[in-house]
């Protein structure tokens, strides 16, 4: 009887140690296939950002060894107008890399909800193609089009107005209007696609109800559009305020910052931090001060959202 007794509970210790195992085993399985991506995300995002916060506290010009400064890169910066100016036109941008293209998207999404046209995959992709194309392809064809000889002038000249030409991208008073609207050509296809998609949760029925009831076409847009697409609208937002904020290319390969100061953005004046004056310092100071923006802004939308949920 006692060994019947010794047995049992030697199975019942065995049989929980195995489960301690598996359980064990089954913890560590998530960790192995999330590890690759862990040690990518490390080595090229978290590694980087904590490196540009250390550099943020040193003064170095890439030649000279570097001297320890602590905050004096960030009074600098934040004791800049060019930084500030920087910023502005930021967001400025904003407007036209977010604001705009959610309209254009919204519009196009309602249109399409309400009237069926043959070949609406092959509309989607022509409008989706500024969203793929390389953006250093975009501004330079954007270039040639603004341009002093370029089809923009043309056309006016063709129209008998003379008067209205310009060098779009020369001159300080349109030249950054003329780059929010590279921008605003870029997104408005993200934020269509994206719209689109989240229209097709809503069913057909009642759609056809809102109708019969005499909805018109604003109150289709506000009571079950809208509603619908608070997540899109949420990831929209987040993702073209970030390329507004850290816009380097397109106001790169289009005026350079120029004329003057005119299009200067935090990360042109970065650029020229580190790699034109060499303010290595200076310049990791900027681009932290440029991460806590977009972080905060972030945060914002993502708690509004919170908050509306609940």
């Amino acid at each position: 009887m006692r060994s019947a007794t010794s047995n049992t509970n030697e199975m019942g210790i065995k049989s929980h140690k195995e489960k301690k195992w598996r359980l064990r085993q089954f913890d560590l399985l998530p960790i192995v296939f999330v590890s690759p991506s862990l040690i990518f995300f490390s080595l090229f995002v978290i590694y980087p950002i904590f490196q540009t916060l250390w550099l943020s506290f040193w003064k170095w010009d890439r030649i000279s060894p570097s001297i320890w400064v602590g905050i004096e890169n960030y009074r600098i910066v934040l004791s800049n107008p060019e930084i500030y100016s920087a910023f502005s036109h930021s967001f400025v941008f904003v407007i036209f890399y977010s604001v705009i293209p959610i309209f254009i998207g919204l519009i196009i999404t309602l249109l399409l909800l309400r009237v069926k046209v043959r070949g609406e995959g092959f509309f989607r992709a022509i409008l989706f193609m500024p969203q793929i194309i390389s953006t250093v392809v975009v501004a330079i064809s954007w270039r040639w089009i603004y341009a002093s000889d370029g089809p923009i002038n043309n056309f006016f000249i063709f129209l008998g107005a003379e008067k209205i030409t310009t060098a779009w991208l020369g001159n300080f008073d349109t030249a950054l209007i003329a780059v929010g609207i590279i921008g605003t050509w870029i997104n408005y296809g993200l934020a269509m696609i994206l719209f689109l998609s989240g229209a097709q949760r809503i069913s057909q029925d009642l759609l056809d109800a809102d109708r019969i009831d005499g909805a018109n076409m604003w109150q289709e847009f506000r009571y079950i559009l809208l509603p619908s697409i608070r997540g899109e609208i949420l990831i929209v937002s987040i993702v073209t305020m970030t390329l507004a904020l850290r816009n380097f290319d397109i106001v790169w390969n289009a005026t350079q910052g120029g004329p003057g100061n005119a299009t200067d953005v935090p990360s042109i004046f970065i650029y020229k931090s580190a790699f034109v004056n060499r303010y290595v310092g200076e310049a990791a100071a900027t681009s932290f001060i440029l991460a806590l923006v977009i972080f905060s802004i972030t945060s914002v939308l993502l708690l509004r959202r919170r908050e509306s949920d609940d």
